[in-house]
């Protein structure tokens, strides 16, 4: 195993690809937890209100991630992509302490987060691009590897967060995450080389943008990835309110069951790039659908928190699976296409988080948080039978196109 991560520094610019998407993961987590916080108590905001400001902006970032992915394997130069990303996201969060007004906030959110979300989804492509460039035969371990740090980023920015919040309070802790995208800018501007699209390449990505998603074979599977975030956000709400209300259980017992899950990805996501090698992505997701049934099984059947605890090695598989190789997933099915795939990934991430966070809301009023888990099942069924019949366990031909 050390020999393997050894490996993956001959990659170029692997070195700053970590630092970066850990930053990026410190800098969505320092702020994430108590946004709703600043917007109920400070900005006045309701609860619904609030609900409808995420999801408008959350769409901006899906439609500039799929019109920048369109070209960003034509040509476009990736660094200054990532620069004006980041800049964006640094103006988006410094954006909350200088306007209250419901209408311009959003407005302004949404435009500068909508230019900033193509910065994950343009890293982890240039990213491919250098592992493909090295020819190294481990690109699903070493996007693994990027992908945990992004976990690790999400267990280390809460408790920076807290800090801030708790000593210098919103301001501090606004200007305090603008201040990391800046710096993550800085630092592409300085150490990231720029690199010109392959001449070979280009005719096989230009074909590769001349349909829609009307090729069942992209369609299907990215359907699939949007339920199966969209169940991993409905869990991710409902389980703290099962846990108080139903099993009558305390907030301790809520902690320990996220900060559990979420120690136990990063290793498990580490341990199954490692296996990129031996089993083909798309058999790990079939895999990660019958681990997600039997999660999901326990908890709908679950009398006592202790369960829910124990079946936290269930929860950390199946997202470690969804999250860590579903990127490797689309790269390997758009090999050509860098931006595109990893723009598929990523938009499918944000229309599920966004369906099962609303919908996760919606159920539980109506039918009840355990019943929940068993929607989470029904859902679950649904995307395991899409990714079966898809059987993509060889690469699209470049003529048959696809883009977003």
């Amino acid at each position: 195993m050390y020999s393997r991560i050894k490996n993956l520094f001959e990659i170029k610019g692997y070195r700053l690809f970590i630092i970066c998407i850990l930053l990026v993961g410190i800098g969505i987590s320092i702020t994430q937890p108590y946004l709703s916080l600043y917007a109920t108590e400070v900005l006045g905001m309701s609860m619904g209100t609030f609900g409808v400001f995420m999801a408008v902006s959350s769409l901006g970032g899906v439609l500039v991630n799929s019109l920048i992915a369109k070209r960003s394997d034509s040509g476009l130069d990736r660094k200054w992509l990532i620069i004006l990303a980041m800049l964006s996201s640094a103006l988006g969060y410094a954006s909350y302490l200088v306007f209250d007004h419901f209408i311009i906030l959003l407005i302004v959110i949404t435009f500068f987060s909508g230019l900033g979300a193509p910065a994950m989804p343009q890293i982890y492509a240039y990213a491919q691009e250098s592992a493909v460039a090295s020819q190294t035969n481990d690109r699903t371990f070493a996007m693994s590897i990027l992908r945990s740090l992004v976990s690790l980023g999400f267990l280390i920015g809460p408790l920076i967060g807290t800090a801030i919040l708790g000593v210098l309070g919103y301001k501090a802790l606004f200007l305090g995450t603008s201040f990391i995208y800046i710096a993550i800018a800085f630092l592409v501007f300085f150490f990231l080389q720029r690199r010109k699209l392959v001449q070979q390449n280009k005719d096989k990505v230009k074909s590769a943008h001349t349909s829609s998603l009307k090729n069942k074979k992209i369609m299907l599977p990215f359907i699939a990835f949007i339920f199966l975030f969209a169940v991993h956000a409905m869990n991710t709400i409902n389980t703290p309110l099962f846990i108080v209300h139903e099993l009558q259980d305390t907030p301790m017992d809520v902690g320990l069951v996220v900060s559990i899950s979420a120690c136990l990805e990063i290793p498990i996501m580490l341990v199954l790039g490692s296996l990129g090698k031996k089993i083909s992505n798309h058999t790990l997701l079939i895999m990660g659908c019958f681990v997600g049934l039997f999660y999901y099984t326990i908890l709908s059947l679950s009398t006592h928190s202790w369960q829910l605890i124990a079946a936290q090695l269930l929860q950390a598989i199946y997202v470690a699976i969804v999250m860590g190789n579903g990127l490797s997933y689309f790269t390997d099915v758009l090999p050509h296409s860098p931006g595109l795939s990893t723009t598929l990934y990523y938009n499918g991430s944000i229309i599920g988080r966004l369906m099962g966070n609303m919908g996760g809301g919606i159920l539980a009023q109506i039918i009840g948080f355990r019943h929940v888990y068993w929607m989470c099942i029904v859902i679950m069924i649904f995307s395991l039978l899409i990714l079966w019949a898809t059987r993509l366990h060889s690469k699209v031909k470049p003529s048959a196109g696809h883009s977003l």
